[in-house]
């Protein structure tokens, strides 16, 4: 089951007052009604919420409501409930779809007048028409793909008005809203009231940033290894300079001591050698000494190479 269906699972068991009841269907039917002669018709492959619906349209308007299942034709391998019920006039006043037998563009405001009735309106939207993917395994992303540009217009700012920033882009099939940040796709969710999805979702985002800031702190521990061993290398390539040139013999006590110790911890990065130089020797040496050293190798190293080239 994807999570998409499981987020439209839940919001089939939340409980609803008669105007959020009334707002929800009309989020749904607006964006979901398909009008043949004188039949309403629902299509939806998820049969739970097509038997919320027709458990609503049955006891809150007493309509005879046809169920039927059939085949599939967009080659997907779940079956396609069918609803379909009687065209009333009056119901579709009521649903904020038509008036006097003219679609409306947008519902009317009364439909919408409170909080508790837009996130309703919210829900049945996206009952119909929209879709997040599973945290677990994409990226955030959340649509809504809807028919008409003033619809899509009007959910835009319902949605804006929760400062979620959704976005609108004209697609071939429609108008698709759409929010690719976690913190808005999670704060719709909470709208939704569907707390299960949001407790799902939330926990994944943890784990996702937890694994994302491990894998920065070891990508910056490999990098400094990186650099650790390029210093040593270029340090012992300094070296081996000074003692096929002149020898290391003719170096003061305290030049072939960190040779001796450079050779025998290559690895080592300066602050570890600076630590194993003070320690087995008794002679403390900071981390800024022994870089010093180590430039007065490379700048004899250089001299030497370039006396070699005169």
């Amino acid at each position: 089951m994807s999570f998409t269906t499981k987020v439209k699972n839940e919001l089939l068991t939340l409980p609803y007052a008669e105007t959020e009841l009334l707002a929800c269907l009309s989020g749904f039917l607006r964006n979901s009604l398909e009008l043949q002669n004188d039949e309403l018709f629902i299509f939806n492959e998820n049969k739970n919420l097509i038997l919320f619906f027709k458990n609503v349209l049955e006891t809150h308007f007493e309509f005879p409501v046809h169920l039927e299942e059939r085949e599939n034709r967009n080659f997907s391998k779940n079956r396609l409930w069918v609803l379909s019920f009687p065209k009333n006039l009056s119901f579709l006043k009521t649903i904020g779809y038509q008036e006097d037998e003219k679609f409306l563009p947008t519902p009317p405001s009364y439909l919408v007048d409170g909080n508790a009735e837009i996130r309703a309106y919210l829900r049945g939207v996206f009952l119909a028409k929209g879709s997040i993917n599973d945290p677990k395994t994409s990226r955030y992303h959340l649509e809504i793909l809807l028919e008409t540009p003033e619809e899509a217009v009007f959910v835009q700012k319902l949605l804006n008005l929760f400062d979620f920033n959704a976005k609108l882009l004209n697609r071939e099939k429609g108008y698709m809203i759409y929010m690719k940040e976690g913190d808005a796709i999670s704060d719709f969710l909470k709208v939704l009231a569907a707390s299960q999805a949001v407790l799902y979702f939330e926990d994944i985002r943890i784990y996702r940033n937890q694994k994302n800031y491990t894998n920065r702190l070891n990508n910056c521990e490999q990098a400094n290894m990186d650099r650790v061993v390029e210093t040593a290398l270029e340090q012992l390539k300094a070296m081996e300079v000074i003692r096929s040139h002149m020898g290391v013999e003719l170096l003061d006590e305290k030049t072939q001591e960190v040779f001796l110790y450079r050779e025998k911890y290559k690895e080592a990065s300066l602050k570890e050698l600076a630590e194993i130089i003070s320690l087995e020797t008794g002679k403390p040496i900071t981390k800024s000494g022994l870089n010093h050293r180590f430039r007065k190798i490379k700048e004899l190293a250089s001299k030497l190479l370039d006396s070699e080239k005169k």
